[in-house]
């Protein structure tokens, strides 16, 4: 990378998030423009979040620690304490977040059930609560795009639409939890703003996909910004020189979309050449982007038996389930990692 970092290679399927920043990004993190993003002072993140705005066909942006306080801060400004929100059963904001969204924005998850991460426009028209006085209001509907639980497959720019058409004639806000937004538009062949436009506000990851190494973006409207930046500095996330990492992100947006193409296809070939394999079967029609779960069930172990066992091997994966592996494809995974992670998991299963 540069002098005083070094890298050891490692097979590392566990996440996305653990992609190391470019040369470039080191680079720029330490020649860059600094201010107090308190005071709004810094110019590094202003252009950031310009940026990511203009990227998204919205107003304003807000750049954030991580994703999980980007759709905290989405909840937060959307609603209010004793409001309820409409989501699809194992959306990662209902699963993986603490129940932030509960504990902290005082507000009641309404999980829906999905199809490969996809609600019904119909279902969400039929949870929304009539006026009573025993039932929460319907504050906000949320969606996943693409669907991590789903293994990272896309959603439907048809059924978006149909979701936030919903939304609208109700007059109730719709978030996206967009972390990997950039992996639906590269596997629906269109512009990220096609996705954004049918959704009032979006968070997206610098640190998966796109490789930076902090940080996410929060975007909408300009009066919703302005709730979420004091909501954000409510929760400690004001941060002051933050330019040093906002730089990454910025070269992340610039010049990281594109590498996403080859991680899909790193994806696809994983899971074709684990098809090979007697006992595992992959629809590869799934396959969308860089997220394969595969059942490893008919082997007599558990998930968490198998994956330290390919650590052994040094090959990293995490857990999907009690029978399924999750592996994940990045841009520090090469398609010879690729075959040597296969080679492994034939040793082991064998």
């Amino acid at each position: 990378m540069y002098e005083g970092v070094k890298y050891m290679k490692k097979l590392d399927f566990r996440s996305d998030t653990v992609t190391l920043p470019t040369q470039y990004m080191l680079q720029k993190m330490t020649k860059t423009e600094l201010g107090d993003d308190v005071y709004g002072d810094d110019a590094t993140v202003n252009k950031l979040q310009n940026l990511a705005a203009e990227i998204m066909g919205k107003e304003a942006g807000l750049f954030v620690p991580t994703g999980t306080m980007g759709n905290l801060l989405a909840v937060m400004s959307h609603t209010r304490p004793g409001q309820e929100a409409i989501l699809e059963e194992d959306c990662h904001i209902y699963l993986y977040e603490v129940a932030g969204m509960a504990r902290i924005a005082g507000v009641q998850a309404k999980p829906i059930k999905g199809t490969n991460g996809e609600m019904r426009a119909v279902d969400i028209e039929n949870a929304i609560r009539n006026e009573n006085i025993h039932f929460p209001e319907t504050g906000l509907i949320c969606l996943e795009n693409t669907h991590n639980m789903a293994g990272g497959m896309a959603i439907s720019l048809d059924n978006m639409k149909e979701i936030y058409d919903v939304a609208k004639k109700n007059h109730i806000p719709l978030h996206l939890d967009g972390a990997r937004i950039f992996n639906a538009a590269t596997y629906l062949g269109v512009d990220v703003k096609e996705i954004a436009q049918y959704a009032d506000s979006i968070m997206f990851c610098l640190s998966k996909g796109l490789g930076a190494p902090v940080g996410s973006m929060l975007v909408g409207s300009k009066r919703f910004i302005d709730n979420a930046r004091k909501y954000r500095k409510m929760l400690g996330g004001g941060m002051r020189q933050v330019g040093v990492i906002a730089a990454a992100g910025i070269v992340a947006l610039e010049e990281m979309v594109a590498g996403l193409k080859n991680d899909h296809d790193n994806a696809r070939l994983l899971a074709e050449k684990l098809n090979e394999i007697g006992g595992i079967s992959i629809d590869i029609n799934k396959v969308h982007t860089n997220i394969i779960n595969v059942d490893f069930s008919n082997f007599g172990l558990n998930a968490s038996q198998l994956i330290s066992k390919f650590a052994e091997k040094g090959l990293l994966a995490g857990p999907r389930n009690d029978k399924a592996v999750r592996f994940v494809t990045h841009k520090d995974v090469t398609r010879e990692d690729v075959f040597q992670a296969v080679n492994i998991i034939k040793e082991i299963i064998d």
